[in-house]
């Protein structure tokens, strides 16, 4: 593994486990205030250490099980947040489904060109996307 895969792997941990604390502590439109600053594209990064797609995935997969109760919110969060930095346009959505019981579920995944990024589900077509929170202020 290179330094640039190392980088990428130790950024996202602090990347995802500072999201997961902001989950528990602040409240969400707040969070998403601090992660839209965040968020900023960087020309720095796309000419020192450009990142696909696939490698942003990768790293949030792979440092995902170290970060305790980092789930598909935090996950999808994460993405977002490097997709953005790398100037990787993508789509950040949330669906909900009825289980069997009547209760409430909620799944949150990226999308990137109409491709699911994080968060596939078999079942994935079940849950009704929320709108987008494009353009919504926060």
């Amino acid at each position: 593994m290179g330094a640039g895969d190392r980088h990428l792997l130790m950024m996202t941990l602090i990347l995802l486990a500072t999201i997961r604390i902001g989950l528990w502590l602040m409240p969400f439109r707040n969070l998403l205030k601090v992660l839209a600053k965040i968020s900023q594209p960087s020309d720095r990064l796309q000419v020192t250490n450009p990142v696909s797609v696939r490698k942003i995935a990768w790293a949030v997969n792979a440092v995902s099980p170290y970060v305790p109760g980092a789930k598909c919110l935090a996950r999808a969060l994460a993405t977002q947040v490097l997709m953005n930095r790398h100037s990787l346009a993508c789509e950040f959505r949330i669906g909900v489904a009825k289980a069997e019981g009547g209760k409430l579920e909620a799944h949150a995944w990226i999308e990137y060109q109409g491709l699911v990024v994080i968060g596939n589900l078999e079942d994935l077509s079940r849950f009704m996307p929320l709108p987008s929170l494009e353009g919504v202020k926060l």
